[in-house]
């Protein structure tokens, strides 16, 4: 049986490679919109079979190659005390993590107990999934959950948090405990990868990513070998200078966003593990021949490589699929990059 996507996480040749998009389930689904007239975002994540069937949606809708566990990343903070509301499914974290607070945070067995249901949710897709398609957990990263826990968001300059070294450092044990379970129990049940999701960390200079964040990054990684991928919005190489890239840390592979030149990556590197990316998530937004146009100024680069060369890419979009995206601007963009390299 063709698994495209395990195919790339083991750095085989394909010519087609797996597409699979961040938010590939969200609000711009009209499936999507329906279950939301029923249930809360909470409900849809909290419940279990119910996550499935959103993730599954999206499968069905476009054909994906991946799915991933529907869930929001700060559900570790409300595990750990730090009570996390869903307006209108945007997250407010209801009490802050200050240099009080760290001492009262739930212990990481109770911690993790709470997060059960994100496992039991990988699981449940996992029953649904036809067996020719990969299944992706994921956790939020220490450091973007730590911003969040001390700035109630990831916008902006991050003064709290850039100023609170020393909270971080006090938070970041707790923390990796807890995400070391998290994805432990996502694996067992049944997810081909899970990757961390970082949103923070671009806002970092890369002295600053390599000092304070990597020792945690590295230790999740550690922990799972060739199972974990990393995604950070606006990071850079110079944040990296291959420091996680293989075969220097475990880690399986990276997604970028759409300011990488992931074609001059997959030309130069051979031992970097999968990389996913990355058209920029604003183009889906045109219609007709303009999306076709992006699309194949997108793919022209790709499609001048070897397939060799193209071994461990993973196509999709340099961050999530944004609210309001036409759905038939997806097919297209699926439609389009299985056409022009098979």
């Amino acid at each position: 049986m063709s698994h495209p996507f395990l195919a790339a996480l083991e750095g085989r040749v394909q010519a087609v490679p797996p597409i699979w998009c961040m938010r590939q389930a969200g609000r711009y689904q009209r499936a999507y919109q329906q279950f939301r007239q029923q249930h809360s975002f909470e409900t849809l994540c909290r419940e279990p079979e119910l996550a499935a069937q959103v993730a599954m949606a999206s499968i069905d809708d476009f054909d994906f190659d991946a799915a991933i566990l529907f869930s929001d990343l700060l559900f570790p903070l409300d595990a750990l005390g730090l009570p996390v509301r869903y307006d209108d499914g945007r997250p407010v974290v209801t009490r802050r993590l200050t240099a009080d607070t760290i001492g009262e945070l739930r212990d990481v067995d109770a911690a993790a107990a709470a997060l059960a249901f994100q496992s039991e949710a990988v699981a449940a897709l996992r029953r649904r999934l036809p067996g020719e398609k990969g299944l992706i957990g994921f956790v939020g990263a220490p450091w973007t959950l730590f911003v969040y826990a001390v700035e109630g968001t990831h916008a902006g300059s991050l003064v709290i948090a850039k100023s609170s070294r020393a909270l971080y450092r006090r938070f970041a044990p707790i923390v990796v405990e807890l995400l070391e379970r998290a994805i432990g129990a996502q694996l067992a049940a049944g997810a081909d990868l899970v990757m961390v999701f970082d949103t923070a960390a671009g806002e970092l200079s890369p002295p600053a990513f390599r000092h304070l964040l990597l020792p945690d990054l590295r230790r999740l990684a550690d922990r799972f070998p060739g199972r974990l991928g990393y995604y950070a919005r606006g990071l850079h190489p110079a944040h990296l200078e291959h420091s996680m890239a293989r075969p220097s840390t475990a880690w399986a592979g990276l997604g970028v966003d759409w300011r990488w030149n992931v074609p001059d990556v997959l030309a130069s590197d051979a031992d970097r593990g999968f990389i996913q990316g990355n058209f920029d998530p604003a183009l889906l937004q045109l219609t007709g021949s303009d999306l076709r146009q992006a699309i194949d100024e997108f793919l022209e680069p790709f499609a001048q490589l070897e397939p060799e060369a193209r071994a461990g890419w993973i196509c999709g979009l340099g961050h999530g699929v944004l609210p309001g995206t036409p759905e038939e601007s997806v097919k297209t963009f699926v439609q389009t990059v299985r056409r022009r390299l098979s």
